[in-house]
């Protein structure tokens, strides 16, 4: 492959969104802070420009939280980066309490780890806080069944720093040391009070069939194995006129199923099948016995 030198460029983009909250003057500030980095498995490093008005608190404190950012916090954390904190009293942007070490934690972050400062490492232009793990705390929505993070529920915002964007998390596209296996399925959450049984009856016009089959065969495979809340794709054509076909879908709740229609995989599939499509009747169903276990299928 041929490749292009362009110059001394920093390329490990993008990295993960998160909001720095730290005491300043006897009162907390929020600053949004994109250069973070591991070092290690018991250290990480915060890296902030040395003009932020947040910097001096953090020396001073030597403590610091870390919020990661999702969607639903993105508004918020762009605001606490475009305003300065020495001009701006950004504390009642989020709501917070006071961690076990002492730091401010956002309460609608859904993971935030308490930090303390063992070094600062100077750059020009910039303090690099080298800091250890005090305490980390995450919302029970975005952990598995073994307790572990569930970084697909998680789906932390990511930002690319040569054009100032923001991105979504990816799907998961394999796991580690595990590409000879078979596909591996994410963690499934337990059916909820509000879960959904559905029967998807769509028919497909003649000409559009084999290629509608590929869609819904590729959104199918990605929502089972990547969706936590996506619980069983089973669908069937009828023998006598195949592109008469039924999905059996159940998803863990309502939360879970707008997760699903809002994800990439899903709208790459409605918006390159609508064309395709001469009905769709959406009829939900329910179980006559819910103790039996609804196995998770992908096949057409």
């Amino acid at each position: 492959m041929e490749k292009i030198n362009i110059g001394k460029k920093l390329a490990l983009y993008p990295t993960p969104v998160t909001v720095v909250g730290a005491e300043v003057n006897n009162k907390v500030n929020w600053l949004v802070v994109s250069h973070v980095g591991i070092i290690g498995h018991d250290h990480i490093l915060v890296s902030m420009s040395d003009r932020h008005y947040t910097n001096q608190g953090i020396i001073e404190s030597k403590k610091l939280s870390v919020n990661i950012v999702d969607s639903e916090m993105l508004p918020k954390a762009d605001y606490v980066g475009t305003v300065s904190g020495e001009q701006t009293d950004k504390s009642d942007v989020f709501a917070w309490h006071r961690g076990e070490n002492g730091s401010p934690v956002i309460d609608e972050a859904p993971l935030t780890m308490e930090l303390d400062v063992v070094d600062v490492y100077k750059t020009e232009g910039f303090d690099n806080f080298i800091c250890t793990i005090a305490n980390t705390y995450a919302s029970a929505e975005i952990l598995d069944s073994d307790g572990n993070i569930d970084y697909n529920v998680l789906k932390p915002v990511l930002f690319e720093f040569p054009t100032y964007s923001y991105l979504a998390t990816g799907e998961i596209i394999g796991r580690c040391r595990r590409f000879d296996d078979a596909p591996s399925m994410c963690h499934k959450q337990p059916m909820q009070p509000d879960g959904i049984i559905r029967l998807s009856k769509i028919e497909v016009y003649p000409e559009y069939l084999d290629e509608y089959l590929r869609y819904a065969t590729e959104v199918g495979e990605v929502s089972l194995r990547t969706e936590p809340g996506v619980l069983t794709m089973y669908a069937v054509a009828e023998k006598d006129n195949p592109c008469n076909i039924t999905i059996l879908e159940t998803y863990a709740g309502e939360a879970a199923y707008k997760s699903h229609i809002a994800s990439p995989h899903f709208q790459k599939y409605k918006q390159g099948t609508l064309h395709m499509v001469k009905s769709l009747v959406l009829s939900d169903q329910n179980a006559l016995n819910p103790s039996n276990e609804i196995k998770n299928y992908i096949k057409l």
